[in-house]
């Protein structure tokens, strides 16, 4: 078999293994990254000074503070537009809301009536009416019975089941509207900030 290498192989085959060899002259001592500055305890790890004025001198180099530097926090600002209203979503958070409304009026209705009834004002005020309406024959219009708890409860009941057909629809159709409105002028422009 012959060798047709060349001569510039012919190292390889005499010369010592990798792990036979000597290490290099120039790094006897461990890898130091190349530094922006000088050390703080004066070495020259990272090549010497910070300016042409310093390394004449021989003084350490030390990073100086920024001077005018904004302090004060800037609030960021987008400005959005509302093209597009979901009947579909506007038409679920409206009937939550018309029956949240309905039961804070039903509530009210009956706290109302407790403490009208508490102070008196039925019973003076039918008294009145009584008086007012009542004959010989008769004693006139009675307010306690026609306004009684129980009435006013079915009363406000059926205004708050009516208030809340009446608002689920309205808001759906104002999505409606809102969505054709915005194909021709563009929708509700509006800025949001971020709070600092």
């Amino acid at each position: 078999m012959t060798d047709t290498r060349g001569p510039q192989y012919e190292g390889y085959a005499t010369g010592p293994l990798p792990g036979e060899r000597e290490p290099a002259s120039g790094q006897a001592g461990p890898y130091h990254p190349p530094q922006a500055y000088a050390s703080p305890a004066g070495g020259t790890q990272g090549g010497g000074t910070q300016g042409g004025a310093q390394g004449a001198t021989g003084g350490q180099a030390t990073r100086l503070p920024r001077t005018g530097a904004r302090t004060t926090p800037r609030t960021r600002k987008a400005r959005l537009r509302v093209a597009k209203a979901d009947p579909w979503s506007v038409m679920k958070v409206s009937f939550l809301l018309s029956i949240a409304l309905g039961i804070c009026t039903v509530v009210a209705a009956a706290v109302l009536w407790m403490v009208m009834d508490a102070m008196g004002v039925f019973s003076t005020v039918g008294g009145t009416i009584s008086e007012a309406t009542g004959s010989n024959e008769s004693n006139g219009f009675d307010l306690q019975s026609f306004l009684s708890l129980p009435r006013v409860l079915i009363f406000t009941s059926v205004i708050a089941v009516i208030d809340v057909v009446l608002a689920t629809a309205l808001a759906t159709l104002g999505a409606f509207i809102y969505n054709l409105s915005a194909g021709f002028v563009g929708g509700v422009e509006l800025t949001l900030a971020e709070d600092e």
